[in-house]
């Protein structure tokens, strides 16, 4: 527990050295590693993995005193992190409180999931928008709210990921921020690519995403400096896969 606290006490304290709006925010362990709905239960009560979700949103979209960011990367320190699920989470509840469609893009050329986590299909997607003409919208498809789309990562090639650095990336980012109330991208891990990298200096800002009791305090504080060092603000970081102590059953009692 205290690793964890020191962790997020030091990244916090390092991105906030450039960066005024960062905010840091722990997700709780099983509710983001399996396929889940993030929507209120049936009972109306939020569960507390979506309360957080609801907190993250809140602190990095909604309570700003300056202008929003609309256009946002998330990314996981390490394959694993939890970054998908999390993107969902985030996409779904801006999607539910927006009068405008939101965009949740598959960014991560690697190891696409979102496609899986939403049930639908990885067809005509990013790839096929960076290389052919055509409406952005054209090459998303719904996402299960009216108001929630996603641009999976499409068909895939050995050389995909370095559509992600051409010119074609800034002109389909700039179609989705006219089209789109918030443009969620899901990216690769920051230490194994520089994808987020890239894509964080043509967006808003990125939200890092660590996992509680394995991601190394050197690798997050090296991953924050990177972002740093290329002019890329950190608007937030959050903590997943957090356990606590005490039974879970309590928890639903507070």
């Amino acid at each position: 527990m205290s690793r964890n606290f020191d962790l997020m006490q030091e990244l916090a304290t390092a991105t906030a050295n450039g960066f005024d709006r960062s905010v840091a925010t722990e997700m709780p362990g099983k509710e983001y590693v399996s396929n889940t709905s993030y929507t209120a239960r049936s009972g109306g009560q939020v569960d507390w993995a979506s309360d957080q979700a609801l907190r993250l949103v809140q602190q990095v979209f909604l309570l700003q005193t300056m202008e929003p960011p609309r256009v946002v990367v998330f990314a996981g320190i390490d394959h694993g992190n939890g970054c998908s699920g999390i993107s969902l989470a985030v996409a779904e509840i801006l999607a539910k409180n927006s009068r405008k469609p939101v965009c949740l893009v598959e960014a991560n050329f690697r190891t696409p999931a979102l496609p899986a986590l939403v049930g639908t299909t990885n067809h005509h997607g990013l790839t096929d928008a960076l290389l052919h003409d055509g409406p952005i919208r054209s090459f998303a498809k719904p996402a299960g709210n009216p108001m929630l789309w996603l641009l999976s990562s499409g068909a895939l090639a050995v050389d995909s990921p370095n559509l992600l650095s051409s010119d074609r990336v800034k002109t389909r980012l700039a179609e989705l921020r006219a089209e789109f109330a918030f443009v969620i991208l899901d990216a690769p891990p920051l230490t194994r690519y520089s994808d987020a990298i890239a894509l964080g200096q043509l967006s808003d800002g990125l939200v890092m995403i660590l996992e509680a009791d394995s991601t190394r305090k050197k690798a997050a504080l090296m991953a924050a400096a990177n972002l740093h060092s290329s002019n890329v603000p950190i608007l937030g970081a959050v903590l997943n896969k957090r356990t606590f102590p005490i039974p879970e059953k309590l928890y639903s009692r507070l």
